[in-house]
């Protein structure tokens, strides 16, 4: 055996964990998985005999390229706040076992959108320890800050997360997401306007992703806004699991995907809204088929 096929073992044993973190700090699967590959590369080119701990020594490594992956898109003037919302899991709104294991492997998309709005150094910090129950003194390492200043920077975050729901919140209010989801869908098909104030938050938020960029929207009146536009338009629409939580996806009348809507939900009212309406980014995207025709 070889002195590097220890080494190699060992990063195939840490892989899963190290997915999860990369996961979880970039938001993305796709940035995890080339992050948890240059980490191998990096690996690769050390000696068995020169690392004590593998596992840690990947950890601090798998880190440190995210918090670089995070300050470069913080430095990009192109890139517009938000633009780096995660990818969406989609799948049938059903509860069966194939559709929790989807679930399972993904992060809810409120504490997605926290994340996101997090500085890097506190996302990096509130992940690995609260998350993964990694040492703030080995955070520290990857930060080359002290111990107490990590612990300031997870407190911090700690505070902004601390409202968001679990991705799986119990059967009761999986219902009543479902519910409001589908009112929002029926008065939307009808244009009864007055059904949608009801079921809209006053303070809704709506973040549209679209092939020019983003925009953002406050209020209840800027989503009635969007729907009176969208009145008339050969749309089919249903309600679909994004991310775990209840949503909507739509075809066009080729059954081409237009949009996918990830509903947040509080209250017996939409909170908040992430559309995804990019056919380029639609079309990455693993997505349920169109209902049958009559």
């Amino acid at each position: 055996m070889t002195p590097e096929a220890p080494l190699a073992e060992t990063f195939e044993e840490q892989r899963p964990r190290l997915l999860a973190v990369a996961h979880r700090v970039l938001g993305s699967r796709a940035d995890a998985e080339d992050a948890v590959q240059e980490a191998w590369l990096r690996l690769s080119r050390q000696h068995a005999d020169s690392i004590d701990n593998v596992a840690g020594w990947l950890t601090t490594v798998v880190g440190r390229i995210c918090i670089d992956t995070l300050r470069s898109r913080s430095s990009r003037a192109e890139v517009t706040p938000g633009a780096d919302i995660p990818e969406l899991v989609v799948t049938e709104d059903v509860d069966s076992p194939e559709d929790a294991a989807v679930i399972a492997d993904s992060v809810g998309l409120a504490m997605l959108v926290v994340l996101g709005s997090l500085r890097p150094d506190e996302r990096l910090a509130f992940v690995l320890h609260d998350m993964f129950a990694v040492p703030f003194a080995e955070i520290g390492q990857i930060l080359d800050k002290s111990s107490d200043a990590v612990k300031m920077l997870a407190s911090r975050a700690r505070r902004k997360v601390q409202d968001v729901p679990p991705p799986t919140a119990g059967r009761r209010r999986k219902q009543e997401q479902r519910e409001v989801v589908d009112a929002f869908l029926a008065a939307a098909r009808d244009g009864d306007f007055d059904a949608l104030l009801r079921v809209l938050d006053p303070d809704v938020t709506w973040q549209r992703f679209t092939a020019t960029g983003v925009t953002v929207g406050t209020g209840s009146d800027a989503v009635l806004a969007a729907v009176r536009r969208g009145q008339g338009r050969p749309v089919v629409a249903r309600r679909v699991s994004v991310n775990g939580e209840p949503g909507i996806l739509a075809w066009g009348p080729t059954g081409r995907p237009v949009s996918v809507m990830a509903c947040t939900v509080d209250g017996g009212r939409l909170v908040g809204i992430v559309s995804i309406l990019d056919p380029r980014r639609l079309a990455r995207m693993s997505l349920p088929a169109p209902p049958a025709a009559d």
